[in-house]
């Protein structure tokens, strides 16, 4: 049997060899090692060892002409930069392999051509020993070589890959990180190549890259090999799954966005230098997801066991930065890389960084946000990295996308701007690790912005980045929230926007006192529910085809109505699990509904919508009830099959003790009975018969949920939408005050859940106390009011 000296197979190392094998062989090994048996798949192949790049740098006497090369290099010139790359590079190609190592490489291919078939190619990839670190990904800074075939070819792979350890980028990242350059070897890893190609593949984090929420997974994905969603050169398909809920058995996609992935890379035909190429994405493949939900929740299977395998082996959380692709040829899905994730894991202490804009404009362009924050500059427009000489510190870098290439100057901006790329690409990667703001898949972001011209990137108002014309104000607010303590008074949340949910659930809370449905109606549906199940009434030809876009990729209206809706209230709950969510019932108006998509044929022309055909009123109506047994499908969804039992339903504006009977039967049927699986219902207080009549609302529901500012208006009888009389809305008007006080005594009184989530507390904090001193049980802010509202609840709690 032949013997190998500089070879070692997947199944013969692990994470301790990264010394031998580089960070990323080392980690195949060990999931061959540890995580096939338990069905985590990843394709067969063997590393070149780190010892034979060393052999080969021995054998060519290269060691001190290299040290000659690298010698006295500035790395901010970035020409010098290129002269010593280029040269050193050189020097390894061109050297010659060893004759003994060159048959090592051919016997081990041979040996993977025994187990899968002599028509096998290879994917190549470097694997440097300071790779794949806890504290330095090196992702992306040597090269990858796909669809190799052939002795010679492989053997040339083998070198170009050697001489990659001296690419720019990768000398740049070294000196950065603080590595010499001849303390790091190279090994090489030759694996079995995954027919994605004619499938799909991407990337994965245990956790989520913009907020660090470690309770997600989330995966990105094109179709095609993946070079192009880690290079950023597509905007992928997006998927979360929710790992507390998945783990208790609940399978369950939590939410997807599905992306452009305008083009695909294939293998090339022929017998050309280049093995692959990027073709355009067919449209019929453009307009649906690359994974089926099967194969998603497959993915976060494989993430949450590789991240307990780690988080093991570290003896501590360890959150995976991941490579998957699926194989058109059997149908599976194989892991490809994994390491661990640089940015939000390393994040220290529990200071809470909040940017806000004090400024309003009009974006010039939009795209995926990539971290929370803002920041300013002159805007510098690249189509190739041939002038990244004249960029200068601070600017705003933007291009069409970015490749490991351009991190020299990518260290030195304000912020990142591409046209494509989705969240996991490399300008979204390395802007995380430098800790500045970056707007990818902006698609017009080069001929919409002016190269010179001072823009404003902002990633602090939800997933959406916005790049605003000229410099916009802002303030950066911290918050050390190890000496906050928790008050008495439960704090909780005002919630709509379920892009916000992951970030605001780092804030101080006791959970969402207020999950606004219409937001994600209005945002994420945009239809009316009605329209939704009933399109032929519409009379217009082009909200008719409107609806039929927007409902494409569904089986129906309604399955279109109840999967977003359960998605955009799933990740509010999921942000904040397992403290409580609680979930009005939609509480549009009719002229709010009537502006939905198709909703003039469903709603009344109203004088005064503010009290009419509003909240439980439309629940049991022949005009809604099937639109609302939607709406109890999609929460039923929600606590059932996503497992977010967390979620605490409540109904609005419900005026009489009938109504709130004829509302929880119809509920009931719908299968969500109170008390049924922990189920607990609130009504809104906020019309002066539920504060008359608390004692029997309380026999009905489990809480109320005190709306002060439609209190506020049916006590003083003020429309609070008239400017005219604006100044006679008081909240902390005396009568007003009153009924909040007979309020929260009637909850006491009857042993229910007493809280209040209107805008007062928020905006008045004499407000906020008074509802402190009447005992009140919680108090739901907007999330910007948070901390100062807490200190100062804590105060008055101490002074009490």
């Amino acid at each position: 049997m032949f013997t190998f000296q500089y070879i070692r197979f997947f199944n013969e190392i692990g994470i301790d060899d990264i010394p031998l094998v580089g960070g990323k062989n080392a980690s195949l090994g060990e999931m061959v090692q540890q995580l096939e048996p338990a069905g985590v798949k990843v394709p067969d192949g063997f590393a070149i060892t780190a010892e034979a790049y060393r052999y080969l740098l021995d054998e060519n006497q290269l060691w001190s002409p290299l040290k000659a090369t690298l010698a006295d290099l500035d790395p901010r010139d970035v020409q010098q930069l290129v002269r010593c790359g280029k040269k050193a590079r050189e020097l390894v190609f061109a050297a010659t392999m060893p004759q003994d190592l060159k048959t090592e490489i051919v016997q081990a291919y041979a040996r993977l051509r025994k187990e899968y078939g002599e028509n096998m190619s290879l994917a190549v990839r470097s694997s440097a020993t300071a790779e794949d670190l806890p504290t330095a990904s090196f992702a992306g800074q040597q090269d990858t070589y796909l669809n190799i075939h052939g002795d010679e070819t492989l053997l040339d792979a083998c070198m170009r890959c050697f001489a990659s350890l001296f690419t720019d980028r990768a000398i740049h990242y070294r000196i950065d990180q603080g590595f010499d350059h001849f303390d790091v070897a190279l090994s090489i890893g030759v694996m079995k190549m995954v027919r994605a190609d004619r499938a799909s593949s991407g990337v994965m984090f245990s956790l989520d890259t913009e907020t660090g929420f470690r309770d997600v997974v989330f995966i990105t994905g094109a179709y095609g090999l993946g070079e192009n969603v880690v290079q950023g050169a597509v905007e992928p398909d997006e998927f979360y799954v929710h790992k507390p809920t998945f783990e208790q058995g609940h399978r369950c996609v939590l939410r997807r966005v599905l992306g452009a992935k305008a083009l695909k890379m294939v293998y090339s035909e022929g017998h050309t230098r280049q093995a692959t190429r990027n073709i355009p994405t067919p449209k019929v493949e453009r307009e649906q997801f690359c994974l089926s939900d099967d194969e998603v929740l497959t993915l976060a299977d494989y993430a949450i066991k590789i991240e307990k395998l780690y988080s093991q082996l570290a003896g501590k959380d360890r959150p995976m930065d991941m490579e998957w692709a699926k194989d058109a040829d059997d149908g599976q899905l194989y892991m490809v890389q994994a390491r661990p994730e640089t940015v939000a894991s390393q994040q220290q202490g529990v200071v809470l960084e909040e940017y806000h804009l004090l400024q309003s404009a009009q974006a010039r362009v939009t795209g995926y946000a990539v971290g929370t924050k803002i920041a300013s500059g002159k805007a510098r427009i690249f189509a190739s990295t041939t002038r990244l000489s004249e960029f200068q510190p601070g600017e705003v870098l933007v291009a069409d996308t970015t490749t490991p290439d351009w991190e020299p100057v990518m260290k030195i901006a304000a912020a990142i701007v591409t046209n494509h790329g989705g969240r996991t690409c490399h300008a979204a990667i390395i802007a995380r690790e430098l800790g500045i703001p970056a707007v990818v898949g902006c698609s017009e972001a080069t001929t919409q912005i002016k190269d010179g011209e001072e823009v404003s990137v902002s990633c602090a108002e939800g997933s959406v980045g916005k790049i605003y014309p000229g410099k916009l104000s802002f303030e950066i607010q911290k918050t050390d929230l190890a000496e906050l303590p928790r008050p008495r008074t439960r704090i909780m949340l005002n919630l709509g926007n379920p892009e916000l949910a992951f970030k605001t659930s780092f804030l101080p809370n006791d959970g969402v006192g207020l999950a606004r449905m219409e937001f994600i109606i209005n945002e994420y549906i945009k239809a009316h529910p009605m329209a939704l199940l009933y399109p032929d009434r519409l009379s217009s030809k082009q909200e008719k085809s409107a609806i039929v876009h927007l409902t494409r990729h569904y089986a129906s209206g309604k399955d279109y109505f109840v999967q977003r809706l359960s998605e955009g209230v799933g990740t509010i709950a999921a942000a904040f699990y397992p403290k409580p969510v609680v979930v009005r019932m939609s509480d549009f108006k009719t002229n709010e509904y009537a502006s939905l998509l198709g909703g003039q044929v469903f709603e009344h022309d109203e004088a005064n919508p503010m009290i009419g055909f509003r909240g439980a009123a439309r629940y049991t109506h022949p005009d809604y009830a099937e639109a609302f047994s939607m709406e109890c499908a999609a929460m039923r969804r929600v606590r059932e099959d996503m497992g977010l039992d967390n979620v605490i339903l409540m109904i609005p504006f419900c005026r009489r003790i009938a109504e709130a009977e004829k509302v929880l039967i119809k509920m009931g049927i719908c299968g969500l009975k109170r008390g049924e699986q922990g189920l607990k219902i609130y009504v809104m207080c906020e019309i002066p018969n539920n504060v008359i009549q608390i004692d029997a609302f309380a026999q009905l529901f489990d809480g109320f949920s005190i709306g002060s500012n439609d209190l506020t208006q049916l006590t003083l009888g003020v429309d609070r939408d008239s400017e005219i009389i604006a100044d006679a809305f008081d909240e902390s008007d005396a009568g007003v005050k009153q009924m909040i006080r007979l309020a929260v005594d009637g909850a006491k009184r009857n042993q229910c859940h007493s809280g209040l989530c209107g805008q007062a507390p928020s905006d008045n904090p004499a407000f906020a106390e008074f509802l402190v001193e009447l005992g009140i049980d919680s108090i739901s802010l907007n999330p910007d009011t948070v901390i100062q509202t807490t200190r100062r609840i804590l105060a008055l709690e101490q002074h009490l």
